[in-house]
């Protein structure tokens, strides 16, 4: 089946979806990017995806392409003439282009940034299997540039980043910067000890998920302990589990670091709880 995707203004078949080679965000990534989950067609936290997007462009002094009204009425048409009942949709949004490449930005008066949206059917996206039994980790040195609180398209390192868990038999990684944890490839990353959950504090060296930010209120709320604090990938191999937070794989469990089994090598009660709490709630708010 022909997905059909939105580009400036137009809803298109995918096959018919055309961007010019000049486009910043093909030649210098100079684009930013949302993904938002859909659940029984429905779109999760779409709002804290709109103000994360808002924030990503205002850091980088790029134009708005639409209003948050017209976006949601985009998602929520290409989730229905795609049939998407669980899966996702992708948004980016690049400077666009004034007809050739050159480094300095072009006149944000006379150039209109680009916009492109498309869907993607995950059927099982809330019981995933990989929920049930957990991922494996290893680390990585983090090597990415310095503003990773601005959701950018610079997306090579982290995909280099799967491909060395890959090689090494592990599903995901987690980066390190001066010994400390500061996110996975894709996804924000956790330990529990005693009860109390562990996550790096924000700022520009860690994307400011939204799943996070719910998933840590959702928490305060239950009762559960949370501490916001620098921490060694020694001390996540001592932890009773681990998990990573992110907009499509929700609260999954981590079972291993390195090779070292956490806990039992089944995914903790902690998050195991807090996945149940974020979809039940999730399914309640979405739009």
């Amino acid at each position: 089946m022909t997905r059909t995707v939105y580009v400036n203004g137009e809803y298109l078949p995918e096959t018919e979806a055309k961007v010019s080679i000049f486009d910043r965000g093909f030649l210098m990534a100079d684009a930013v990017y949302e993904v938002t989950s859909v659940l029984d067609g429905k779109l999760i936290d779409f709002d804290g995806h709109a103000v994360r997007l808002k924030r990503s462009l205002d850091e980088l002094d790029m134009a708005a392409p639409c209003t948050k009204d017209e976006l949601l009425e985009i998602h929520r048409k290409l989730v229905e003439v795609n049939g998407i009942v669980e899966g996702l949709v992708y948004l980016q949004v690049s400077r666009g282009s004034d007809g050739d490449r050159d480094f300095v930005f072009p006149d944000p008066e006379t150039t209109k940034p680009t916009i492109v949206l498309f869907t993607q059917n995950k059927p099982g996206l809330a019981n995933s299997p990989a929920a049930q039994k957990g991922i494996s980790v290893i680390a990585i040195p983090d090597i990415r540039w310095h503003r990773r609180d601005i959701k950018t398209t610079q997306l090579l390192y982290p995909s280099m980043g799967k491909m060395m868990a890959k090689k090494a038999g592990a599903d995901d990684a987690w980066l390190i910067e001066d010994g400390y944890v500061t996110e996975g490839t894709s996804n924000n990353a956790y330990f529990v000890k005693d009860g109390k959950i562990v996550t790096r504090p924000l700022s520009n060296d860690i994307l400011h998920g939204i799943t996070r930010k719910a998933v840590m209120r959702m928490a305060e709320e239950a009762q559960m302990e949370i501490v916001e604090r620098l921490f060694t990938i020694d001390e996540a191999k001592e932890a009773d589990e681990a998990f990573v937070t992110s907009a499509s794989a929700f609260v999954m469990p981590v079972v291993s670091i390195d090779g070292v089994q956490l806990g039992d090598g089944t995914p903790g009660r902690i998050a195991k709880r807090l996945r149940e709490i974020y979809l039940e709630e999730s399914l309640q708010a979405a739009i």
